[in-house]
């Protein structure tokens, strides 16, 4: 079975957006010193869930995003595109973390796909 690994959430002033969350709920949130502008959300580690981003927000319509861990990227893109889903944002490397790509379900709505590094972990 898959899980969901990570969220994001789209924002205009991604800074304000942080803040707005860390008061909130006491999330730890810190940009990320990778090659794109990001910022990483830290949930706590008292609970179970899932960690997720910021980021800025690329259009209007932009929704939040869950991205699912899968052992084979590939073979997810093929099969998504089997049963009804389609690849709207392809194969791409996220340095040190693995591979990830966006998809459609049938409805329209937008999940990503990971295949992490495992001499990242």
């Amino acid at each position: 079975m898959h899980r969901p690994i990570h969220f994001e959430i789209p924002a205009t002033d991604p800074e304000a957006i942080a803040k707005f969350y860390t008061e909130m709920f006491g999330w730890k949130i810190a940009s990320w010193p990778g090659p794109v502008e990001y910022w990483i959300v830290d949930t706590g580690k008292d609970t179970p869930g899932i960690h997720g981003g910021i980021l800025r927000r690329q259009h209007p319509e932009q929704p939040p995003v869950n991205t699912i861990e899968v052992p084979n990227l590939d073979d997810a893109m093929v099969k998504a595109g089997a049963i009804g889903g389609k690849v709207v944002v392809p194969k791409m490397t996220v340095p040190g973390v693995g591979w990830l790509c966006y998809c459609k379900d049938p409805d329209g709505n937008i999940f990503g796909m990971m295949q992490t590094d495992a001499a990242a972990r």
